[in-house]
């Protein structure tokens, strides 16, 4: 296909899916390394892709203008006007969504989207990448790296991971581990009461706690509280310099992943196989056992109230 001058990525969220696409987008830069490349995502997200050497443009798509039967009305104005911005020769939808195809559709240029997409929203795409459906243990950078392969992207060697340096928050100590128990997916985080039992577990170590949720954590010795008073600049600060991580399966987990194999991944019902750590050598608890991501489903025998005790014991003492 000719050298595009213009290409637009579409990934507006949420935050694990923007990280998952970050290898792929790597790849079409590898490409095509004279283009323009512009990304579309949810505004709360962008800051994770400012400053990548990568994207030239972060353009962000004001989602609360399009919600209801009004907001769709509102789309195609929008779309134009996008349209007259960008004018792209490129445009790879790795959302997959209703929405998404019809931006990409919409904009002009090439429309790419894979198989897999959702609503109906590979009938809008120009071009239609063949990969195994969503049932298949197939995990998401496999997904998006096989869009970017039919473009002819060498996506041999080892994903590349462009995330921000990030801020230092306030009252975050030097020496410390990250926990981080809570997640927007419904029945993914844990509970106060757990969240306390690891602290306690891994007492005298300082645990500083971030995240965003509604719940209130008694005070513990060892605890700094960040939880609802970082920013995603200093959340990536935070998990760059984090001895080890302890997270449930979310955005900041799939960040951890991407920067260090020195995490442990909690996952209540996912399947670490589609959306667990793309790192080989990072942590997982599934089920009721522990073991390494290159080794899942395999691993030893931890009751969910014993992932506290098993990271004392195992991890993070050992270490130091």
């Amino acid at each position: 296909m000719p050298a595009p001058r213009s290409i637009l990525i579409i990934k507006p969220s949420s935050l694990g899916d923007v990280v998952h696409t970050l290898p792929a987008v790597a790849r079409v830069r590898r490409r095509w390394p004279e283009a323009k490349i512009r990304w579309l995502v949810n505004p709360e997200w962008a800051p994770v892709l400012n400053g990548n050497p990568d994207i030239d443009e972060v353009i962000e798509f004001p989602r609360s203008q399009f919600r209801g039967l009004i907001g769709w009305t509102r789309l195609p104005g929008w779309i134009r006007g996008l349209r007259e911005r960008v004018q792209p020769d490129l445009t790879l939808d790795f959302q997959g969504l209703l929405r998404s195809a019809l931006i990409a559709r919409g904009v002009g240029g090439g429309s790419w989207g894979t198989s897999d997409s959702r609503e109906f929203a590979r009938f809008f795409h120009r071009h239609v990448v063949k990969v195994p459906p969503r049932s298949e243990p197939v995990h998401a950078v496999t997904r998006y790296l096989a869009l970017v392969t039919a473009l002819g992207c060498d996506i041999s060697e080892p994903p590349e991971w462009r995330l921000p340096a990030g801020t230092q928050p306030a009252d975050c100590p030097d020496d410390f581990i990250l926990l981080h128990p809570f997640s927007r997916g419904e029945g993914k985080s844990l509970t106060a009461d757990e969240t306390a039992a690891i602290c306690r577990e891994l007492a005298p170590k300082k645990i500083v706690i971030a995240g965003r949720a509604d719940i209130a954590l008694s005070p513990l010795p060892n605890v700094v509280n960040l939880l609802n008073k970082t920013t995603l600049p200093e959340l990536c600060w935070m998990l760059r310099r984090a001895k080890f991580t302890i997270s449930v399966d979310s955005g900041p987990m799939h960040i951890a992943a991407a920067i260090s194999a020195n995490l442990l991944s909690i996952h209540t019902w996912s399947d670490p196989r589609k959306v667990g750590p793309f790192t080989p050598g990072a942590w997982i608890w599934k089920d009721g056992k522990i073991g390494r991501m290159s080794d899942f489903p395999d691993g030893a025998p931890v009751p969910r109230s014993a992932i506290g005790r098993w990271l004392a014991e195992k991890i993070v003492m050992p270490a130091g």
